[in-house]
C-alpha cells in the first residue's frame, strides 16, 4: 500500500476514442483503494504546460483531484472527461506559450520540458500515467528519460502504437466501421452504385483491413501499398456485376496513396505540433476517378458513386465490450507496475496475453501491416493462410 499519500497523475492526449474513461476509472478506483492520491491532468500535456505554480491560482482548467464518484460516472461513457489536446511541450510554438512564461520562452518553437518537470514536482506527482498514441507516448518517453516515473497506456483508433497488438479504441472503431458500411449498402444497392468509404488509418491500414476481412467491403486500399486506380476500378466494376443487387463496396484508408503519387491527401496545409497535417480527401479523389474510369469496364456506361467519409462517427459515442474490458485490464496492469515501483513500461497485449514492454519501443519504429503476409496486392483485399493459433485481431505487432 502507498505511504504518505503518494500521487499518481493521469492524462489523455491526442484524438479521443471510446475506452479512455474506463481506463481512467480502472486506474483511479484501484489507486484510491491502495492509498494513493490521484490527479487528472486536463487537456493532455497542455495542463502541465499552462499550470501556474501558485496555491491561490485557479488551475481548475489544468488538473482535477479524482474521486471514485467522478470516475465511476464518467467510466461508462465515451470520449475523455479529462479532455485532450495535441500539445507537444518539446515543440511549443511561441504563439501558444502561456502568458506567465512568455519571458522565459522566446523562440518561435520552444522546449518547455523544464516547466513540465517543475509543474510535476509542484503537484507532487510520483507516477505519471499518460494514455495516448505514439505522439503522446513519445513525450512520455522523453519524461521517463528525464527521470519521471512513467507507465504508459496505448490508445489509438488506427491501432498503430508499436509494441502492442491492441490499442484502446480500435475495437469500437472496427465495430462502427462494419455497422456503418453495412448501413450504406441499402443506398448503394438501391441505386446500383459503387460505394467508396474513407476510414481512419494514417500509416497503418488495420481499420480498413479488419472490416473487409469481416465481410463489410469487397476491397480495401491501405497506406502500406500504393494502389493503381485502373486496377481498383476494374475489380469494383466486376464485383458490382457479380452482386445480386448490382453494387460493390471499397474501404479507403485516409493515408492511402495512388500509384505514382508520393503525398497523402490533406484537408489543408497547417500541421499540428507533431508535424501532422489533417488527412482527408483520398475518398473523394477515388470516387471521382472510379466514375471516370468505370465506363471502360462497364460496356461504355459510367457507374455512379456513393461517397462517404466515416470520420468522427467511429470515434464518438460509448465504447463497445472490448473497449470496456481492455481499458479495465490495462488500468489495473498500470497499477500493478506502480505498486512494484516499476516505471518506463508500456502496457501491452500480445498474442492474446496482457504484458508490458519498455516504453522505448514507442519511438523505435512505425507499426504497420505486413503486406506480404496479410494483404493481396493483386486482389486489393486481406489474405491469410490459416487462423489456427492466430490472435484475436489476426494482424499482430512484432515487438
Amino acid at each position: 500500500m502507498a505511504t504518505s499519500k503518494e500521487t499518481i497523475g493521469i492524462l489523455t492526449g491526442g484524438g479521443d476514442v471510446p475506452g479512455l474513461n474506463p481506463a481512467i476509472r480502472a486506474v483511479t478506483f484501484r489507486a484510491l483503494r491502495e492509498g494513493y492520491r490521484v490527479i487528472g491532468l486536463r487537456r493532455g500535456w497542455a495542463g502541465l504546460v499552462d499550470m501556474v505554480q501558485d496555491e491561490k491560482a485557479d488551475n481548475s482548467n489544468n488538473f482535477i483531484n479524482l474521486t471514485e464518484e467522478i470516475v465511476d460516472r464518467a467510466g461508462r461513457t465515451g470520449g475523455t472527461f479529462l479532455h485532450t489536446s495535441r500539445t507537444r511541450p518539446s515543440h511549443l510554438p511561441r504563439s501558444i506559450v502561456p502568458e506567465h512564461l512568455r519571458d522565459t520562452y522566446t523562440d518561435e518553437i520552444n522546449d518547455v520540458t523544464p516547466t513540465v518537470l517543475s509543474n510535476l514536482e509542484f503537484l507532487g506527482v510520483d507516477f505519471l500515467i499518460p494514455i495516448g498514441g505514439d505522439d503522446t507516448l513519445s513525450y512520455g518517453q522523453r519524461l521517463h528519460k528525464e527521470g519521471v516515473k512513467v507507465v504508459a497506456i496505448p490508445k489509438t483508433m488506427d491501432n498503430d502504437v508499436p509494441g502492442t497488438d491492441y490499442c484502446i479504441g480500435f475495437s469500437t472503431c472496427v465495430t462502427r466501421t462494419i455497422e456503418l458500411t453495412h448501413t450504406l449498402r441499402t443506398t448503394s444497392g438501391s441505386h446500383e452504385r459503387i460505394c467508396v468509404i474513407e476510414v481512419f488509418g494514417r500509416y497503418a491500414g488495420y481499420t480498413a483491413m479488419l472490416p473487409t476481412m469481416a465481410g463489410a467491403a469487397d476491397r480495401c486500399v491501405i497506406p502500406e501499398h500504393p494502389f493503381d486506380m485502373e486496377h481498383l476500378t476494374e475489380l469494383l466494376v466486376n464485383d458490382r456485376k457479380q452482386h445480386p443487387s448490382n453494387y460493390s463496396v471499397v474501404l479507403i484508408s485516409e493515408g492511402a496513396t495512388m500509384a505514382g503519387e508520393t503525398d497523402m491527401s490533406f484537408e489543408g496545409g497547417e500541421a499540428d505540433q507533431y508535424g501532422h497535417r489533417k488527412l482527408g480527401g483520398i475518398g473523394d479523389k477515388v470516387a471521382i476517378k472510379i466514375k471516370e474510369l468505370s465506363a471502360k469496364y462497364n460496356n461504355g456506361t459510367r457507374v455512379n458513386i456513393v461517397n462517404q467519409r466515416l470520420g468522427y462517427l467511429v470515434r464518438c459515442g460509448d465504447p463497445d465490450a472490448l473497449d470496456s474490458i481492455v481499458p479495465m485490464a490495462f488500468g489495473n496492469i498500470a497499477l500493478d507496475l506502480v505498486l512494484t515501483n516499476t516505471s518506463g513500461r508500456l502496457v501491452s497485449l500480445h498474442n492474446g496475453c496482457y504484458d508490458t514492454v519498455p516504453i522505448e519501443v514507442v519511438t523505435r519504429s512505425k507499426k504497420s501491416i505486413d503486406v506480404g503476409k496479410y494483404y493481396s496486392i493483386e486482389r486489393l483485399r486481406p489474405k491469410y493462410e490459416t487462423f489456427i493459433r492466430q490472435p484475436l485481431f489476426i494482424m499482430t505487432s512484432d515487438i
